[in-house]
């Protein structure tokens, strides 16, 4: 006996056929899918693409959201505690996959200096990996989170004037919160230290756009992953970025693997199914070659329309291999 309809992003890898057993399943695109695919549903599973808000959610019987994302800021979740709806992420599922694209674009920059001074602004689950990869180059690593040096204390963290004013390159890591939209803003670029990189994996949001790009000639090499109003991304910091990428810096397998299972276990949880609860996806072949950052720029220049094509479509990385 079916518990009710799913709504499954059929871009989530790995969950075809995970799920039948127990559920009416539905696969749907995460951007196209409506109040009336979710009206009967009782849970969805999600990427950044479904914006579960009241627009929605409205008058449906979606009890659970299930997302195979480290972030939650597609779904609204005030909205969601005062319809009694539960939400569970993936806190960290694709950290080593982003800490792989930096170090490859720190590298394929030669960024990399022994000696050069790393800015890591976030230190959460990606932002640590990252300044681990880091210090294995030989580079000197800064941190800068304010919620973490509250709750521990100062000492490990560095103030952000400090932090801009020293490093050679500085990398953003931070979750997309209301009060981080264009945290990276003129002041920021003003702040930061003449001829210093910028890279930005995190979300587009928490850039102006329009400052980085009055900023960009006093600045070095600059690697874009993330940008406002995807898919219709920005041509113009498209053509001012030295690496440029569709929003794939996490698109690992293990990445995926990690953010499947979460979500699988989560449904399994919510609805007390104990095969679910204990999930992992089996018989998953790792790729042999290195990451080719400059393929990925080289495919979103070619076709900057293809944007949401070329991350549906990506051939996910092995991020065990590394260049240091």
């Amino acid at each position: 006996m079916s518990l009710g309809k799913i709504i499954v992003d059929r871009d989530i890898p790995f969950l075809e056929g995970v799920f039948e057993e127990w559920f009416d399943v539905r696969y749907l695109s995460g951007r196209e899918t409506g109040p009336d695919d979710v009206r009967d549903a009782v849970a969805l599973v999600v990427r950044t693409r479904t914006h579960c808000n009241a627009a929605l959610l409205e008058g449906s019987s979606v009890r659970m959201i299930a997302t195979a994302t480290i972030g939650t800021d597609h779904i609204d979740l005030n909205y969601c505690s005062s319809r009694g709806i539960e939400v569970d992420s993936a806190p960290g599922c694709n950290s080593a996959g982003v800490a792989q694209y930096i170090a490859v674009a720190l590298h394929t920059l030669s960024l990399d200096r022994p000696g050069a001074v790393l800015g890591v602004v976030g230190a959460g689950h990606v932002g640590e990996k990252v300044a681990a990869a880091a210090r294995r180059a030989g580079m000197r690593v800064l941190l800068n989170d304010p919620p973490r040096a509250a709750a521990e204390g100062p000492e490990g963290f560095t103030p952000l004037p400090e932090l801009l004013a020293l490093a050679d390159v500085v990398t953003l890591h931070i979750p997309l919160w209301p009060v981080n939209r264009d945290f990276a803003d003129s002041a920021f670029f003003a702040a930061m230290k003449p001829g210093a990189s910028f890279f930005n994996a995190s979300r587009g949001e928490v850039v102006d756009e329009d400052a980085l790009l009055a900023a960009r000639p006093r600045l070095g090499k600059l690697v874009v992953d993330v940008w406002k109003n995807e898919p219709d991304i920005n041509l113009r910091l498209l053509d001012a970025a030295d690496i440029a990428t569709p929003h794939i810096a996490g698109y690992s397998i293990q990445g995926k693997v990690n953010g499947t299972e979460a979500a699988v276990r989560a449904v399994g949880g919510f609805f007390g199914i104990s095969r679910l609860k204990d999930f992992s996806v089996k018989g998953v072949e790792l790729p042999s070659l290195p990451y080719d950052i400059m393929s990925d720029d080289a495919a979103l220049r070619g076709s900057p329309s293809s944007f949401e094509a070329l991350r549906s479509g990506y051939h996910y990385r092995n991020d065990l291999l590394m260049p240091f």
